[in-house]
């Protein structure tokens, strides 16, 4: 689509277009006319702000590339905005409970931003979902608000239930959520030392299941929950313990990123008839969970694939308030609150990657040599013929013939029998044909599968100062596509196909899945380099997951994370700033002490001096080089 475009003026609407920026953005970010990327905290029509600007304050203030941009006000809007939704569906719906949403903290378990979304979500009630131990007290430690859920999920034992009681005395509105059978037992015994009546949850396994990466977490054959018989079995428990009136909570989960609004429905509605069960059965309940499972736009095509959705927030809001209507109404049973797990949908916006390009590796256009050197074997001849014979008729046939006569040239060089500079010969004869294959095949009507692809083995590499692996796990782990583009120079024509590779020492650091407007594309649209001036671009929609998944590959750290908020007046703030990874942090992360290292460096360097090697203010500028080195960011530093 790019190239078609060069034969007019690029504008700023064509970048719109080509990144689709205002398909997956959900009005947070947008290009201003000058061709820079800006980002909306408040939403479509509110103040802009450019990540160019963004980052030139970075500079200045002392940071390096790469850095992770939070932009606190995304939070607020994104949580606001599920309030809302879910408020005007009751409205319009007449339904008679209230929404509660809480926050799974396993999403993004950062204290900045757990601590952002109580604080925006305080005057809608909204809760946090807690896994572990260590997620529990650090909710404590933030909800102020009494009202807010908070919902204990995960493996319990004795001391994550005595926690949760403890917490239950002291005013927190805590649910205790039974994943497995033998958590009853313990959760009454502790119940019962503590002096404490619990609001019991349970999770159950439905039959319904969604499609998708996760779907695993959903189903029958989900890890947690308990099936029907098992909720029978903890109903007749606490029956015989006088506890029935505890039971106050159903949940399901039937997984993350659920991209089509049937899958929803469909869960909704076995678990408002479980709900409706256990009503039956003479508990009070009162709170249905429906777990997580809104999901991202990530490819902005609104559709069902899995990187995306096929609805909308209003529309997923209105399905889920109509579907417990539509089963519940049936007996009259009373409608309960309605909590969702929503934190994917709630973070994933908040965080931006920002990084810049430091060097390109690209397949130049050569010309073939009208002759060749007299020794040239028979491979090369016939590779040289392959090129003169090409023809629009014959493509498929010299790209078989082409890709054959190079290895064997690469059988002769690993024999002896061809030299390096014959080789390297062969190679630049043999990509001067797919080049020239590549520009022809867009001529044909019905493109050979073998050629589909070509375009891929000519692109650029550009190399990016990050770590896949620390920033963006679940690219490398599950595929996951995230949109990615520059963050300026979008009034320019983007005339170099590319992907992406980071600065780790492995195969797989790479980014080679882009969004493009006609579907998921395995190039991306990139600007050559100019000479003297940084190269920037954007992994957006990063919010969710991958903080906490990052690892330390090629002990690569965390990244600089500055996070901004806009004022009412259009202006930002860089209100909070943490230094990225130093190089002896991440040793520590690893078992080695920094001081040691310095030690048995300082050792080997006086050995250098006793040796003669070195002088001794020689030693002394060593060392010192190496105590910087241990200082320095794990990333490339300009």
């Amino acid at each position: 689509m790019a190239h078609n475009q060069a034969l007019h003026q690029w504008k700023v609407e064509d970048s719109v277009e080509l990144y689709g920026i205002r398909n997956w953005g959900d009005g947070f970010f947008d290009v201003a006319d000058n061709g820079d990327v800006v980002v909306c905290p408040k939403g479509k029509g509110g103040p802009e702000i450019s990540l160019m600007e963004i980052i030139a304050g970075l500079h200045e203030r002392g940071y390096d590339m790469p850095v992770l941009l939070r932009v606190e006000n995304i939070l607020a809007s994104r949580i606001a905005a599920i309030h809302e939704s879910f408020r005007k569906a009751i409205y319009s719906l007449n339904y008679q409970g209230e929404y509660r949403g809480v926050f799974p903290v396993k999403v993004n378990q950062q204290q900045q931003v757990v601590e952002k979304i109580v604080q925006s979500g305080a005057k809608h009630h909204h809760g946090l979902e807690v896994g572990s131990k260590g997620e529990l007290l650090a909710a404590l430690s933030l909800i102020r608000d009494r009202e807010a859920c908070l919902v204990c999920n995960g493996y319990k034992d004795e001391e994550f239930f005595n926690l949760g009681l403890q917490a239950q005395r002291l005013g927190f509105n805590v649910f205790f959520v039974l994943e497995m059978p033998g958590e009853l037992e313990v959760l009454l015994e502790r119940a019962k030392a503590i002096k404490v009546r619990p609001n019991i949850g349970l999770r159950s396994k439905l039959a319904a299941t969604a499609s998708g990466h996760w779907a695993s977490s959903g189903g029958e054959r989900s890890t947690f929950g308990l099936s029907i018989s098992e909720i029978v079995d903890v109903v007749d428990t606490l029956k015989e313990h006088g506890m029935l009136d505890c039971l106050r909570l159903l949940h399901y989960h039937l997984g993350s990123q659920i991209s089509n609004i049937r899958d929803i429905r469909t869960g909704v509605m076995e678990g408002a008839r479980m709900y409706q069960g256990l009503v039956q059965e003479g508990a009070p309940m009162g709170y249905l969970n429906l777990g997580g499972g809104l999901a991202v736009d990530y490819d902005g095509s609104h559709t069902s694939y899995g990187m995306s959705r096929n609805y909308t927030l209003d529309e997923y809001c209105t399905d889920v308030v109509e579907a417990i209507m539509t089963i519940l109404d049936e007996q009259e049973t009373p409608h309960p609150h309605i909590i969702t797990e929503s934190g994917r949908a709630t973070v994933a916006y908040n965080s931006v990657l920002l990084f810049n390009i430091l060097d390109t590796s690209i397949v130049e256009e050569i010309a073939i040599p009208k002759e060749l050197p007299s020794d040239a074997p028979e491979a090369m001849r016939n590779l040289h013929e392959v090129a003169s014979l090409l023809s629009l008729r014959n493509l498929q046939e010299c790209y078989n013939d082409a890709i054959y006569y190079r290895d064997e040239l690469r059988k002769l060089f690993s024999t002896g029998q061809v030299s390096l500079r014959m080789r390297t010969l062969g190679e630049r004869i043999f990509w001067a044909i797919i080049m020239r294959i590549a520009r022809e095949k867009g001529r044909l009507k019905n493109v050979p599968r073998e050629l589909e692809d070509i375009d891929v083995s000519l692109a650029d590499i550009y190399y990016g100062n990050f770590s896949v692996f620390q920033s963006l796990p679940d690219v490398w782990a599950i595929d996951q596509l995230f949109p990615v583009m520059p963050v300026h120079r979008l009034n320019e024509f983007p005339s170099r196909q590319g992907i992406i590779s980071d600065i780790t020492c492995d195969s797989d650091g790479r980014i080679d899945h882009f969004i493009g407007p006609q579907g998921m594309k395995q190039t991306i649209d990139l600007h050559p380099l100019k000479s003297g001036e940084e190269y920037y671009l954007g992994v957006f929609l990063v919010g969710a997951y991958q903080e906490t998944l990052g690892d330390l590959h090629n002990l690569m750290g965390d990244t600089n994370v500055v996070s901004i908020r806009a004022d009412e007046d259009g202006g930002y703030q860089y209100v909070r700033e943490i230094r990225g990874d130093s190089v002896a942090d991440i040793l520590t992360y690893v078992e080695y002490e920094p001081r040691r290292i310095l030690e048995d460096l300082r050792t080997t360097a006086e050995l250098a001096v006793h040796e003669g090697r070195i002088s001794p203010s020689e030693r002394y500028a060593i060392l010192q080089a190496f105590e910087d080195g241990l200082r320095g960011y794990t990333y490339f530093e300009r």
